[in-house]
């Protein structure tokens, strides 16, 4: 490995399905090394994981990166958000966590949403309306149904909290992340006791809400881990809010990320409050805000209609009137939670590839139709969308979204922007400076930009006025076709 031009920093993407790590020259951004290991999810009733295997596979990630790994001056952790991790006295979980995709709490969400003053007040108070992604839901759903459970925990935390307290020995978190749980006011920026009483949690087993640039403690004895005792580590943050530090984010840039869930956001200076819940009014890792609307259905489920079909992903074809809604584990947007996968418009002469392209179409549609939502008013709606994401290098997701946005697209050339935008913040600790400015320094947002096309509004007029036809089929989980 060439001699590092500045210190070593580690960034953690601890996602759905497996923990991403990397090893960064902090002057640089070069990846002196990288690990990644897997974790399971339960595919029963609900979408959970046990916390202890996203240790295991850090420590895995971690062991693969090296000598490097050891020569860490500083380290951060961004995790899937939403999630809820309750332990008991000893730091051991109580129960698998329910992650973000675990709809089990839609009913949950939609009492709190109506005896806590109704959307309006929610989206003014948190920024956001609670669906059943959100974490105040899923303690709602537990102290429901698992009681038992829920009286045993002694601390409450977020995914990348657990891990991030499993390093230092202490209860930290950041705004970003603490900003999808449901019970962090975006108005004070600090714990709502009101909504935290009304369901029954107590606010001292909430970890401390740190702020931008603070260091949340260092490493203690572990031997489990490369660091040396007493590296740096940094707040921490959720994943979205890290890929935009991966990316340097400047407020007005749009960004669609393609993975297990789709995202679109963008930051601004002004804190959002959309009363339609459409647009999450998250806080970003900096200070400023990150609205951005979320859909459970993204890849995964393109994947699978294209498994089904017993088609290459990319096997798409043109010229189709068909309309596929692959909404294969509820959604999020539009706010369908009970909704399965919707089938229409299907003629003896429709073609398998015309159908896959159509599972691209009504993926991409959700994401898109919240696009203008999340922007401010003035953006400039001519500044290329940012591809980023599994999906991103797949030439029929760019295609269906240069077609169906009318957009100019870039795709950067740098990956796992989850991990590098944590890498950055970890710099960002050492240096002093803005880890959004750390990560346009390291050019993590260079790459080719495909040049625009005319927008497809039939297709996207079309898919719409499905929805809006199914939409109180779809919610009752009944498959139409």
């Amino acid at each position: 490995m060439p001699a590092a031009e500045g210190p070593l920093v580690v960034g953690v993407d601890s996602s759905t399905q497996s923990t991403k790590v990397l090893v960064v020259d902090a002057a640089t951004g070069r990846v002196a090394a990288s690990g990644q290991a897997p974790h399971t999810v339960s595919s029963g009733a609900g979408r959970e994981s046990d916390p202890r295997q996203w240790w295991d596979a850090l420590c895995a990630a971690l062991r693969q990166c090296g000598e490097a790994a050891h020569e860490a001056a500083a380290v951060s952790i961004a995790g899937q958000q939403h999630g809820l991790v309750t332990l008991d006295a000893q730091g051991d979980p109580v129960r698998p966590a329910l992650l973000w995709n675990d709809v089990r709490s839609a009913p949950q969400a939609r009492r709190l949403v109506e005896q806590l003053g109704g959307p309006k007040t929610w989206a003014e108070r948190t920024g956001s309306v609670p669906g059943a992604s959100f974490t105040v839901t899923k303690w709602a759903w537990l102290a429901e149904h698992e009681p038992e459970a829920a009286r045993s925990a002694a601390a409450v935390r977020l995914p990348h909290d657990y891990l991030t307290e499993r390093l230092t020995g202490l209860g930290t978190t950041d705004r970003g992340d603490a900003s999808g749980t449901g019970w962090w006011a975006s108005t004070t920026e600090e714990y709502d006791e009101e909504i935290l009483a009304h369901v029954g949690l107590d606010p001292a087993l909430l970890p401390r809400v740190v702020r931008p640039g603070e260091v949340s403690g260092t490493v203690r004895d572990s031997h489990d881990l490369p660091f040396s005792k007493g590296t740096l580590v940094a707040p921490g943050t959720g994943d979205n809010a890290a890929a935009a530090l991966g990316l340097g984010l400047r407020p007005g840039t749009p960004v669609l990320s393609l993975g297990t869930s789709g995202t679109v956001y963008a930051v601004s200076r002004h804190r959002p409050a959309d009363p339609s819940g459409t647009v999450a009014g998250f806080a970003d890792a900096r200070g400023d805000w990150l609205p951005l609307a979320c859909t459970l259905n993204c890849t995964l489920a393109v994947d699978r209609v294209a498994a089904l079909l017993g088609l290459d992903r990319e096997a798409v074809a043109p010229g189709t009137a068909v309309t596929l809604l692959p909404y294969l584990d509820g959604e999020r947007t539009p706010n369908l939670p009970n909704a399965s996968g919707l089938l229409h418009g299907l003629r003896h002469d429709t073609t398998p590839g015309q159908l896959l392209q159509a599972a691209y179409d009504g993926a991409v549609h959700a994401l898109l139709g919240a696009l203008d939502l999340v922007l401010d008013q003035d953006a400039d709606r001519t500044t290329p969308l940012l591809l980023i994401g599994g999906g991103a290098r797949g030439t029929a997701w760019q295609q269906t979204v240069r077609r169906l946005s009318g957009r100019p697209v870039q795709v950067p050339e740098a990956k796992e922007l989850v991990a590098l935008g944590a890498a950055a913040q970890a710099a960002g600790l050492l240096t002093g400076e803005d880890p959004a400015a750390v990560a346009r320094r390291w050019k993590t947002a260079d790459g080719p930009v495909l040049e625009p096309v005319e927008r497809d509004e039939a297709t996207l007029t079309r898919i719409s006025g499905v929805l809006s036809d199914a939409a109180s089929l779809l919610d009752r989980g009944i498959r139409t076709g």
